[in-house]
């Protein structure tokens, strides 16, 4: 079975070859590395690798490996659903929010986040394909809800971010993208620092890289399928 480092390697040629087929900048496109369910060893493996994203879903889980790790240089994304009554731990602890998906989190994450703080990265969850089991907003929606995340205190948009239906087929995967890279380009324009287009996972960061992703998240063809 391969280490997490000569995973980690493997991921990356990946995308810089993805990067160069379909016409990408070089390096345009970071990792993000899943690390929910994983041991804090794994993380530090990963770190030895080159890695410094980690993205969570679980806030306890994640305070857990923060103390652990407190040591080490790392950037903490929250992916997960987001509940109301753990909005202050995720304002706290983390440095980006992926999963913002309507007004009442964003003013609670603004209100919340630390002064001392540098500004709380948010990309705006869109549900492309309107399932009741997944979080996000609409892309009709997506719009006002940048424009209040705008303009909140302590809020920085970087960008939208979504988790697809999961389609194996190359081309409904590219169609499920092709929307919401759209609609990322039409309000880029308008936002100061909206740079991110957060799309594409281990199964389907081809198709992602294709559409103009900037950040995929990957977590199995790193870690390996989850134990727990």
């Amino acid at each position: 079975m391969p280490s997490i480092a000569e995973n980690i390697v493997l991921v990356c040629e990946r995308i810089r070859y993805f990067e160069q087929q379909y016409g990408r900048p070089a390096k345009s496109v970071k990792l993000l590395a899943v690390s929910k369910k994983q041991d804090p060893g794994k993380l530090r493996e990963a770190f030895a690798a080159g890695i410094t994203d980690f993205g969570e879903n679980y806030l306890q889980e994640a305070q857990v490996k923060m103390k652990q790790l407190s040591d080490l240089q790392l950037v903490w994304h929250f992916i997960g659903p987001i509940q109301a009554n753990k909005t202050r731990g995720l304002a706290e602890h983390f440095h980006w929010i992926h999963s913002v998906d309507r007004l009442k989190i964003a003013h609670r994450l603004s209100e919340q986040r630390l002064p001392n703080e540098s500004p709380l990265n948010i990309c705006v969850q869109v549900n492309l394909s309107r399932e009741e089991s997944k979080s996000g907003t609409t892309l009709e929606q997506a719009t006002a809800l940048c424009d209040v995340v705008e303009t909140l205190p302590h809020l920085k948009l970087r960008g939208l971010m979504a988790i697809p239906e999961a389609l194996s087929d190359k081309q409904q995967q590219r169609a499920s993208f092709a929307d919401l890279a759209a609609a990322f380009h039409r309000l880029a324009p308008d936002y100061a620092c909206f740079d991110t287009l957060s799309i594409g996972m281990s199964n389907d960061f081809e198709a992602a890289i294709a559409e103009g992703s900037s950040m995929v998240r990957i977590g199995t063809a790193i870690f390996g399928p989850r134990t727990n």
